[in-house]
């Protein structure tokens, strides 16, 4: 995985003294593909989980930098209903905080769930990120790190988790499995909780760390909902981004499809993006509107599980001056791409 793939947590405080990880490919254990389709026959593919209206189209929002708007006025100038708020991390233990410092309870993070519940929409947490200490790696088991997990599900109730697997916790195999084997552990305890797992890709699907961790997700029984890809920052593509992302999607697609057993239609179902507004960390490398039309059109098609983008933070032409976690790099009205996004409806 590419160290700009992590662009959700690159931001110059966060991530200045944080380099690559070196990839781990370890291989699956033999026994993946007949457990995979033991456990996932394309005749009785899972659906995906609850069909909550706006679910699919949750944009990112960073409450923790970035100018942050309050989600309540994104919510009046755009109709978007979800959000996914980031970054849950660990506080140094197997115990989540957001950025790994603020409480789950009593803060300014509870009351931004607070204010857009009463507004009538909701919210799913992500997990990870590139920065900082994860959960993955500090809870030194699947039932520990399920049982992080749960905190966070049970502070707020929540109907959904995105497990956002970036830097060391997702070039070891070992952590790879362990997250795995916590959210079978998640699924089961929460009956119809959506989840999840968001990672980065090339343009032509995931790496080899990537189809590792769908692979053993397959082996593990793991019904996820949706194995979603972050298409940018790819250190060269052919076509534009809407394409050289569609081509990451069916990379993706044949990857979920392989590992699980599934159908084309089902395949589709449990594959999402997670894309990045303007200019990414790759210099020269910018996601139009166009782009999120051409991913608006693939999802419309396909049904996929998931559209997504980092972030609402960066949704706003940038001013003199203006910090790149906090507008987009690109000439565009407020809130242009999570207009787009909010008209997906799965």
């Amino acid at each position: 995985m590419r160290k700009s793939i992590g662009v959700r947590l690159t931001a110059p405080l966060l991530a200045a003294t944080l380099g690559p990880a070196a990839l781990l490919l370890a291989p699956v254990a033999s026994a993946a593909a007949g457990s995979a389709t033991a456990t996932a026959d394309p005749a009785v593919a899972p659906a995906p989980g609850m069909a909550v209206p706006g679910m699919a189209a949750a944009p990112y929002e960073y409450l923790g930098w970035g100018s942050p708007q309050k989600p309540t006025d994104v919510m009046k100038a755009t109709g978007v209903k979800w959000f996914t708020l980031a970054f849950i991390l660990s506080d140094g233990g197997c115990n989540p905080k957001w950025d790994g410092s603020r409480p789950l309870a009593g803060g300014s993070d509870e009351a931004a769930i607070k204010s857009i519940r009463a507004a009538g929409g909701d919210v799913m947490v992500s997990v990870g990120g590139w920065s900082g200490n994860k959960l993955g790696e500090k809870c030194s088991s699947a039932s520990a790190l399920a049982g992080a997990y749960q905190k966070v599900i049970d502070a707020y109730k929540l109907k959904a988790l995105d497990i956002d697997i970036e830097d060391t916790e997702f070039s070891n195999a070992t952590v790879r499995q362990r997250v795995v084997d916590a959210l079978k552990i998640v699924k089961t305890k929460n009956p119809g909780i959506v989840t999840y797992v968001t990672m980065g890709t090339t343009p032509s699907g995931p790496d080899a760390t990537g189809k590792d961790l769908i692979k053993r997700g397959a082996a593990a029984g793991l019904a996820n909902d949706g194995w979603v890809v972050m298409p940018f920052d790819f250190g060269g593509h052919s076509g534009t981004m809407g394409q050289a992302s569609v081509g990451a999607l069916e990379g993706l697609k044949a990857a979920v499809k392989s590992a699980y057993g599934y159908s084309d239609d089902a395949a589709y179902r449990h594959i999402g993006v997670s894309s990045m507004n303007g200019k990414t960390d790759e210099a020269g490398e910018t996601v139009t509107t166009a782009d999120f039309r051409t991913l608006l059109g693939y999802a419309q098609q396909h049904h996929i599980a998931r559209f997504a983008f980092w972030s609402v933070n960066r949704d706003r032409a940038c001013g003199s001056g203006t910090d790149a976690d906090a507008c987009s790099g690109v000439a565009q009205s407020p809130y242009e791409f999570t207009r787009i996004v909010v008209q997906y409806q799965g």
